[in-house]
């Protein structure tokens, strides 16, 4: 069965890295817009392939949830002996359950859809909720860029540098990049406001006097790198600090956060991936970490049908 690389429009710089990766050349869909904001993508050359669809669902959001919809039944209608999907980034994951009555569960109407429109695997690359694959109706493969992340965030970290999770929530992730590391775990505990404000109320652990690597699974907003990096501070931390996130978001005023003198005198690195488009000039102290190597390991081993465990998140 031939392998096919196809390109959506989300991040098409990652998945002509991860083709190269694998000695392919990808598929580059035709993609017309209309007027009315209707799109219309056209797939070929997928018949009787095994065909891996790399679409990141990241801002704007909708948009790439829908056109990822599209490539997938244009594939499935194209002949694609199989087809996965290769949302490095998932849109909706932080949508995992209700909250309150009358809300939607946003992942679990995303994941429903990419299985109607022919989508049989999923590989997803740190998600923002474990539940992924508890609610999603096909196989799903959960990779880490954590590694990658730990040896770039660590060098020229002190030895006397504490890794901290900015929110209950970054605790387990924290733990991985401090076993990797050999640093000891502090924790902020963090109540969020709105979509954009958050207040850190307590640090957990001994971080006075220490530097501090404050790691999480995506940065959005940056408000709670912000907090925590204040936080820090507060509690006699040593800056400047250092922070690692496998995605970078940077939604709304983000970058006009992290730009700010006071917290950019704070930050002596910024480590993400390119789960989704970066730009490396948009901060002085932004590193971008590849993940194509990564996900062309994956897609290689499924391909050929070998053993994927020392690849998944929970090896």
């Amino acid at each position: 069965m031939t392998l096919r690389i196809v390109a959506g429009t989300a991040n098409r710089p990652l998945a002509a890295a991860v083709a190269a990766a694998l000695d392919q050349e990808p598929s580059v869909p035709a993609v017309e817009r209309f007027p009315d904001g209707e799109s219309r993508p056209v797939v070929t050359g997928v018949r009787g392939a095994d065909v891996y669809l790399v679409q990141p669902t990241g801002p704007p959001v909708d948009e790439h949830v829908m056109e990822a919809l599209l490539l997938a039944d244009a594939c499935r209608r194209g002949g694609a002996a199989r087809l996965t999907a290769v949302v490095s980034y998932v849109g909706y994951a932080r949508q995992d359950r209700r909250r309150r009555e009358g809300e939607a569960i946003g992942l679990r109407v995303v994941v429903a859809a990419l299985a109607s429109a022919g989508v049989e695997r999923l590989i997803a690359v740190d998600p923002h909720t474990a539940a992924l694959e508890a609610v999603c109706p096909m196989p799903v493969e959960t990779l880490t860029a954590v590694p990658a992340l730990a040896r770039a965030a660590g060098r020229g970290l002190p030895e006397e540098a504490v890794v901290v999770a900015p929110d209950l929530g970054a605790v387990k992730l924290a733990r991985h990049y401090a076993r990797l590391l050999a640093r000891p775990v502090a924790l902020v505990r963090k109540t969020r406001l709105t979509g954009a404000d958050v207040r850190a109320e307590q640090v957990f652990g001994d971080v006075t006097g220490r530097p501090a690597l404050v790691v999480d699974d995506m940065i959005s907003t940056g408000a709670t790198i912000e907090a925590a990096v204040e936080a820090l501070l507060a509690q006699g931390a040593a800056p400047p600090f250092a922070v690692a996130a496998t995605h970078g978001v940077f939604a709304g005023d983000a970058w006009e956060r992290l730009r700010r003198a006071e917290i950019r005198s704070l930050i002596r690195g910024l480590v993400v991936t390119d789960t989704l488009p970066q730009d490396e000039a948009a901060l002085p102290s932004l590193e971008v970490c590849p993940v194509a190597p990564l996900l062309a390991e994956a897609i290689g081993r499924l391909h050929r049908d070998e053993d994927m465990d020392d690849l998944l998140s929970g090896a």
